[in-house]
């Protein structure tokens, strides 16, 4: 395969920003019939230097060849033209469209009277689906479709384009074990097509799966390229960071104290989701939720914090009743909720940190005549996003423009300023790399040493099992398992997780 000539070069792109080099003199070369990952941290490059690639971002300097051709995109449209197509980690479908029009979106199909073929557009649809093994309806309604089925949209329409070259960003993001591993066939059949996939994940045990090769990059160069026979996880990691992570959990050494919080007999409103759960809450502990995709955590987490309405049951907080489950009064009752989509749910994209970090407080920071003391605000934002060493350009960045495991830290800042005692966080470190993971636990430690406590849902086992001390496994909407960290195997967590269990110890 080193003798095969590179299907792609991008040589010397050079990108910056205000106030930031993000790519700087890269070189990257990417051979046809190979799976290349492309690993880094978060603000590494990795995404910006795809994107020049896919005509999203121009460069300042440096050349892209494709097939020994020089070329430059002006958009995605051209790079597509071209034989480049891309997946992205945020999903770009028109929700109220149908399947097959969101597969040929631009691109549709006409008879002869130049109108749009609908009959051979389900045909193709149809055509495309079964050649990948996904049982989608051509004509189902985006929005009606699970976020997997969605992903699996999106990668039929990138591999609908014929390309020679596929950019998978993050694409098992939202994906099973079994969706996973489903993808990794289509991989492997594109790659004895020829194709080249440029494979970015911060899953690690997916590179020594499925890649060939792997490029990594750190602070906006590229550190080297190596073949994945040659570099194990250590090495892969120091690469990553710049230094070596001798352990992939913080210690977590918290004193557990009382009872803060109590969930008796909690049931949604929605008969299909989940129905009398009852846990308790200690100070100094992270209870991990677990359960596999499914399993209504996210809509139980929800509920306690008021988001969505129960049918019957009650939360406690401190031996106090909440008579009415609002976010207001979960706020007030010194409750935060991190939400699973940091994307949708989480950050308000086109305003700043301190905006963004201090929404949930301002009714603190009003001066005398009631109007809000920006100055003071501005300070405390930027006093706590300096505690969890958020890295910014400045206060007034958008928070879009910063990093996945940046925008994390913002939003942690911001539910640190309410003064919670309980944190829920749900999939705190999806999306983020391996060294902002590390980060955020300590985070987390540094927060139960202080006597808060924290309830963490997670689909990582290896996080569940490090960072809990205590695991509940729920399953189909039903309380299954409840381990202590030395029962929190992933074998005793799957057993609970796949297997409704009425009674257990």
């Amino acid at each position: 395969m080193e003798d095969t000539a590179p299907v792609l070069e991008m040589i010397g792109v050079t990108k910056e920003f205000p106030g930031v080099l993000a790519l700087d003199d890269v070189t990257f070369r990417v051979r046809p019939g190979t799976v290349h990952a492309l690993m880094g941290e978060n603000g590494a490059g990795k995404s910006t230097l795809m994107k020049c690639l896919f005509g999203i971002y121009r460069m300042d300097a440096g050349k892209i060849t494709l097939g020994g051709k020089e070329c430059r995109f002006n958009s995605a449209a051209d790079a597509m033209r071209a034989g480049v197509s891309m997946i992205h980690q945020e999903l770009s479908n028109v929700p109220e469209r149908s399947v097959a029009q969101n597969l040929w979106l631009g691109r549709e199909p006409l008879n002869g009277l130049h109108l749009v073929d609908h009959r051979k557009m389900s045909e193709d649809t149809r055509d495309l689906l079964r050649s990948l093994k996904y049982e989608f309806d051509p004509g189902a309604r985006m929005s009606g479709l699970s976020i997997s089925q969605q992903q699996g949209c999106e990668i039929a329409r990138a591999v609908s384009y014929n390309a020679s070259i596929v950019v998978m960003d993050e694409p098992t993001s939202s994906l099973t074990e079994n969706e996973v591993a489903h993808l990794f066939e289509i991989i492997r059949d594109l790659r004895q097509k020829g194709v080249a996939i440029i494979y970015i994940s911060h899953k690690m045990e997916e590179i020594f799966q499925i890649a060939d090769v792997v490029t990594v990059m750190r602070d906006g160069k590229v550190i080297g390229t190596y073949p994945v026979t040659e570099i194990d996880n250590s090495k892969l990691i120091s690469l990553m960071v710049g230094r070596d992570i001798t352990h992939r959990f913080p210690p977590v050494e918290s004193v557990i104290g009382e009872v803060c919080l109590q969930v008796k007999n909690l049931s949604a409103l929605n008969p299909r989701s989940f129905k009398d759960i009852s846990f308790e809450l200690r100070r100094g502990e992270i209870l991990g939720l677990g359960g596999l995709v499914g399993a209504q955590r996210t809509e139980l987490v929800e509920s306690v914090f008021g988001i969505r309405a129960v049918a019957s049951g009650e939360v406690l907080v401190n031996g106090s009743p909440l008579r009415k489950l609002t976010p207001l009064n979960a706020i007030n009752a010194g409750i935060g909720l991190v939400t699973e989509d940091r994307r949708s749910t989480g950050i308000f994209p086109l305003l700043d940190i301190t905006v963004n970090t201090t929404i949930p407080s301002l009714g603190k920071y009003r001066n005398r005549v009631g109007l809000l003391d920006h100055r003071r605000l501005t300070e405390v934002a930027k006093n706590q996003n300096e505690q969890l060493r958020t890295k910014t350009p400045s206060m007034a960045t958008m928070i879009q423009n910063l990093s996945g495991g940046n925008q994390q830290k913002v939003i942690l800042s911001r539910w640190l300023m309410t003064l919670p005692d309980i944190l829920i966080m749900d999939e705190p470190t999806r999306g983020i790399d391996v060294g902002a993971k590390y980060e955020i636990y300590t985070i987390m430690a540094e927060l139960v040493n202080q006597g808060k406590a924290i309830i963490m849902v997670s689909s990582e086992m290896p996080e569940l099992i490090g960072m809990s001390h205590r695991v509940l496994v729920l399953c189909e909407g039903r309380l299954t398992g409840a381990l202590a960290k030395k029962d929190a195997t992933q074998e005793e967590i799957m057993r609970y997780a796949t297997k409704f269990i009425k009674e257990f110890v």
